[in-house]
């Protein structure tokens, strides 16, 4: 059965930004959910969510996304796809109006796995991904407390799974600083035995942990159910920071869960009505 996940970021959620954030993810899986009942992919359908959330400013990724020491905005996406573990990734990408297109390119060309910076600008270019003034990031209501990075997760009805993220990173980070978003089998996974994982939280605490394919390697070889490793995954993080992912399971099983103070998320399972939360 047909499904999608999406998430807003685990972090700390004002009272001014919830029923924004809510109704964000749940136009993401609309974007998604669209995909998937036309018959596309897992991988489009997860495209699709997470273009739906860079362009709404109250996420941070693409539009809206937090500024870093310099004043500037830089961004890392990745996306992969499960049937072969085809990937893609940029990071500290300016210019790009979806980060998240321009990592579907480096996916769609094969030849690398990840690019960055303005080397990373160029080829999105190059392959048609649509640009975006520096001014069209920057909004007023721009601030670090709107949780960090969005990501999706999907079942096609083919059994494919597939997972992308994308991020702003952190408030004031370093302009060379490239977090887990960037980071297949840190922030982003998907293989079609096992699950589709996509993360967000202490970006250099996920990437110690490389916790989108530890559930992955607790499901495979130890056995566990989604849910079970995805809370042992967590678990295992806590001495580092705090975090929060969504999944979907090859068998179509789902985890949303997060150590933060809340996490804006939505899922849709077939024809099923969309459900939204952002609590525990």
């Amino acid at each position: 059965m047909i499904t999608i996940v999406v998430h807003g970021g685990a972090g700390s959620w004002r009272d001014g930004h919830r029923a924004e954030a809510l109704a964000g993810v749940q136009r993401g899986v609309d974007a998604g959910h669209a995909v998937l009942d036309l018959g596309g992919d897992a991988l489009s359908a997860v495209e699709a969510a997470v273009v739906v959330l860079e362009d709404d400013p109250i996420f941070n990724a693409g539009r809206g996304a937090v500024l870093d020491q310099r004043g500037a905005v830089l961004h890392d996406a990745s996306l992969m796809r499960g049937a072969d573990r085809a990937a893609g990734a940029v990071a500290a990408l300016s210019g790009v109006r979806n980060p998240i297109r321009a990592a579907r390119a480096v996916l769609d060309e094969g030849r690398h796995v990840l690019l960055v910076g303005a080397q990373a600008a160029a080829f999105a270019r190059e392959r048609g991904v649509e640009t975006a003034p520096d001014d069209w990031f920057r909004t007023d209501a721009r601030d670090d407390q709107r949780g960090n990075t969005v990501g999706a997760v999907a079942l096609d009805a083919h059994g494919g799974v597939a997972a992308a993220t994308s991020t702003g990173g952190t408030s004031g980070k370093h302009p060379g600083r490239v977090g887990d978003s960037a980071l297949i089998g840190a922030g982003t996974w998907a293989c079609d035995s096992t699950v589709a994982v996509s993360c967000t939280g202490d970006g250099e605490a996920i990437i110690r942990v490389a916790l989108a394919h530890e559930i992955d390697a607790l499901m495979r070889h130890a056995g566990l159910p989604l849910a079970a490793a995805a809370d042992r995954a967590l678990d295992a993080l806590g001495p580092f920071g705090t975090a929060g992912l969504v999944a979907v399971g090859a068998d179509g099983s789902l985890a949303a869960p997060f150590t933060t103070g809340g996490m804006p998320r939505a899922w849709r399972i077939g024809n099923q009505p969309t459900i939204a939360a952002i609590d525990a």
